[in-house]
């Protein structure tokens, strides 16, 4: 606590140690469907052992199967049958719609369930008849939902409603601060010119990432100036189409020595993050410009390493991009270029957009206030005086915007 007091100051985490105390030893089990490759998991792998560190008993799950409509209940109900839940936990978060059912099968007398949702879920339930019947059915037997932007939320939903962002631990392999020798490790081990200046473009290959796009702003980047494109990423296990995405740029851009396709493995967690850390890190500049976005992790990682970020307008970007302030909005390949290029050329206004950035990042997005804000969720659910037909009627914001 002392190395988090650093960062962000005794103040906050007093806050936290203040809220912990009066849920020290409640019993805590999060559920989500991948164990890697996508921010929900990176968010529990850091959570879980600070909750515990909090003297609040905290263990994470995961439930699996193929990723088949016909078979979803099948899949829940082996999930029962093989006691994804074998212990008596007091509160359990079940994370984005993929387990969202398990709450009707396992849920048990004087257990609070919480539903937490990390996406914008509006667009399936539109495109997509009886969708929200269902989810509607679904949600009733929750005792409380979490989102992570006010825009997610669901008005109508008879649960009390929680906003609280997402996170990123400062003392993660991801996210701690690295020697020149480890991330000079990392460059040569891809075959990275240090001396040349890296456009990234770092997370999943899915389709909504806007790789197409990246492509395209470095090779009007390049008709101007000598650089290189680094796209780093690995596949999520509940993430089908990685692979296809995968195979076709490196398919169209194998014969061009500047770009370098990297799929980065994820058997060793550890490993990846220290990578995804160094090339991040050495870095010029990072793009992100998705067509369709959750929150943004990703984008939050690059800011507190200091990097100027060009970023797609959507999804939860917009609350840590302003532009001209932290990074900037990509428009098209030719205006974007030309903004890299005046980052490029411009060494003192980079760093002064990427300190702006991770000072953003610092006051918003840590770890310490956010599971803070989780904690004052449970604490309400559990001792509202209202009940919880008063709180459906009301939706709590944790964050100062």
């Amino acid at each position: 606590m002392e190395t988090y007091a650093s960062i962000i100051g005794n103040e906050k985490v007093e806050r936290l140690q203040s809220v912990s105390q009066q849920l020290k030893g409640l019993k805590v089990l999060e559920l989500n469907s991948t164990a890697q490759g996508g921010g929900v998991a990176e968010m529990l792998y850091s959570s879980i052992p600070f909750l515990n560190m909090l003297d609040i008993e905290a263990e994470w799950k995961i439930i699996q199967g193929p990723a088949m409509k016909r078979t979803y209940r099948s899949q829940l109900e082996e999930c029962v049958s093989n006691h994804i839940i074998d212990y008596s936990p007091d509160i359990v978060n079940v994370n984005d719609p993929q387990p969202m059912l398990l709450c009707q099968y396992l849920k048990k007398p004087g257990e609070l369930w919480f539903w937490r949702c990390h996406i914008d879920i509006e667009p399936a339930i539109r495109s997509k008849n009886g969708l929200l019947s269902l989810i509607n059915d679904w949600i009733v037997d929750y005792d409380a939902a979490i989102f992570s932007a006010a825009r997610y939320v669901f008005p109508p939903w008879p649960v009390p409603k929680f906003i609280i962002p997402p996170f990123i631990d400062p003392l993660s392999e991801k996210n701690r601060e690295l020697t020149r020798e480890e991330i000079q490790k990392v460059l040569i081990k891809y075959r990275i010119d240090p001396k040349v200046p890296i456009i990234a473009q770092i997370g999943r290959f899915d389709p909504w990432k806007g790789l197409d796009r990246t492509i395209a702003t470095f090779h009007q980047v390049r008709k101007k100036r000598k650089c290189q494109l680094v796209i780093a990423g690995g596949s999520a296990s509940d993430d089908p189409e990685s692979e296809r995405i995968l195979y076709d740029i490196y398919s169209r851009t194998e014969e061009d020595e500047d770009i370098h396709i990297l799929n980065l493995s994820l058997d060793n967690r550890l490993e990846n993050y220290l990578e995804v850390n160094a090339l991040q890190r050495a870095a010029s500049v990072i793009m992100q410009p998705s067509t369709r976005e959750g929150f943004g992790l990703v984008i939050t990682e690059a800011l507190w390493k200091g990097k100027p970020v060009i970023a797609g307008n959507v999804g939860g970007i917009p609350f840590q991009i302003k532009g001209g302030d932290t990074g900037y909005f990509y428009q098209n390949p030719q205006i974007t270029a030309q903004k890299i290029i005046y980052l490029l050329d411009n060494r003192q206004a980079a760093e002064k957009i990427g300190r702006r950035g991770r000072r953003y990042v610092q006051e918003h997005f840590l770890i310490v206030d956010r599971i803070t804000d989780y904690l004052m969720s449970i604490a309400i659910t559990m001792n509202s005086p209202m009940g919880r037909r008063k709180l459906t009627e009301c939706v709590t914001g944790f964050y100062p915007w």
